[in-house]
């Protein structure tokens, strides 16, 4: 009854007089609802602007977290499960293997159990081999997967004549040949002490890395320059299909027979050639002056830690598997080993544990071998250097 009373009195204005209960309590009443309304919507606003700034908050939290290099260190250092599982076989043996790291490791060829080594592991020991061969830093290197590699290659090209109103066109055929390159072996063996093996804190893998890259690079280095392709890949010295010019003179290098080498390879080859030569013939090379101008040949430039010899503008690379000089040698050789020589791997490297051979001593011995195939690709973009003979 009250309220409907209150709300007729709501909704017809009425004089509301001081000695009236009733309006006074509608009043009230209204007074309460204004001031509760008002109280909502003050919360109502602070609880918005606060949740939108927990928001914003933990979007630039997920934003940090998400750039490259931001994840945990745990995680980031944390090793994958190959090199956990070659690890543990260069430590303990097949023998200590999970079933899950065996599934990640792949078997080699080798029968006896040898294992293929992790792609960390490889590029781990082909920056040591760098240091031994230089030529694998400007030949071109590529990865093959069977046992010899054939690439064509043209022989003799088309031959053109102009010709006369109704006059046949000549004939002219093109000719094509092909490289092959047989893929060769390389092995070495090296003891390590059961005491280091022992120990977890010692990196092993870098250990073999190095004294593997160390052998595998002097006699990769040598036979890319002199190999004989029989046992070894062919080495572009002895490649046959190579040209040369002649020096002037029958005891040293001589500036006017830099400079006929360096003009005797095609414009388009020189934009990227390289001089390759050992120690002492740089050093020979070093005295050589320009005969108008009375300038060193040779200039040493580059910035920092980083220095750069170069022989008419372009680099020197020491390769110290090439000759000597002497009367009839070849101690300088120019040319683009990217279009000129190429090398093609088969087998990074396996490495075989052989606990057994070298028990008696503490040692463990690790057999390791590499595949390799390598050989001129064309013969006309390298040109060496011969000493006259008299």
């Amino acid at each position: 009854m009250l309220h409907n009373q209150i709300e007729t009195r709501s909704a017809v204005p009425l004089e509301i007089r001081e000695d009236d209960p009733i309006a006074a309590a509608v009043a009230e009443v209204e007074q309460l609802r204004a001031a509760a309304e008002a109280n909502r919507t003050n919360l109502d606003t602070r609880l918005t602007t606060e949740l939108r700034g927990i928001t914003d908050r933990m979007s630039a939290i997920e934003l940090r977290l998400n750039r490259p290099g931001n994840q945990p260190p745990e995680n980031r250092n944390e090793p994958s499960i190959e090199q956990r599982a070659f690890a543990g076989f260069i430590r303990q043996g097949r023998e200590a293997l999970s079933a899950e790291e065996v599934r990640a490791l792949r078997v080699s060829d080798d029968t006896a159990g040898g294992y293929l080594a992790p792609a960390e592991f490889n590029a781990e020991m082909l920056r040591n081999i760098r240091l031994f061969s230089p030529v694998r830093t400007v030949a071109r290197v590529m990865n093959t997967g069977a046992p010899s590699v054939k690439l064509p290659k043209r022989v003799g090209g088309m031959t053109a004549a102009w010709v006369g109103e109704n006059q046949d066109e000549p004939e002219t055929t093109v000719t094509f040949g092909e490289n092959e390159y047989p893929v060769r072996e390389i092995a070495a063996y090296v003891d390590v002490s059961n005491a280091i093996l022992e120990d977890s804190t010692f990196d092993i893998n870098a250990l073999l890395a190095f004294e593997f890259a160390e052998e595998f690079g002097a006699k990769e280095g040598k036979a890319f320059v002199e190999g004989d392709g029989i046992l070894s890949p062919l080495g572009f010295m002895s490649d046959s299909g190579l040209s040369y010019t002649p020096g002037m003179d029958s005891s040293a290098p001589t500036s006017d027979g830099l400079i006929d080498l360096y003009h005797a390879i095609k414009t388009p080859y020189r934009a990227n050639a390289v001089w390759g030569m050992n120690s002492t013939t740089l050093g020979a090379v070093r005295k050589l002056k320009d005969g108008t101008s009375g300038q060193y040949l040779l200039i040493q430039g580059g910035m920092g830690n980083a220095p750069v010899t170069t022989i008419l503008g372009r680099p020197v690379v020491e390769m110290p598997d090439m000759p000597d000089v002497g009367a009839g040698n070849f101690p300088i050789i120019f040319g683009d080993f990217m279009q000129g020589y190429r090398i093609f791997d088969r087998v990074s490297i396996s490495i075989l544990r052989d606990p057994y051979s070298q028990a008696t001593k503490g040692r463990t011995r690790f057999h390791g071998r590499r595949r390799v195939a390598a050989g001129v690709g064309k013969a006309e973009a390298i040109r060496k250097l011969k000493i006259a003979t008299s």
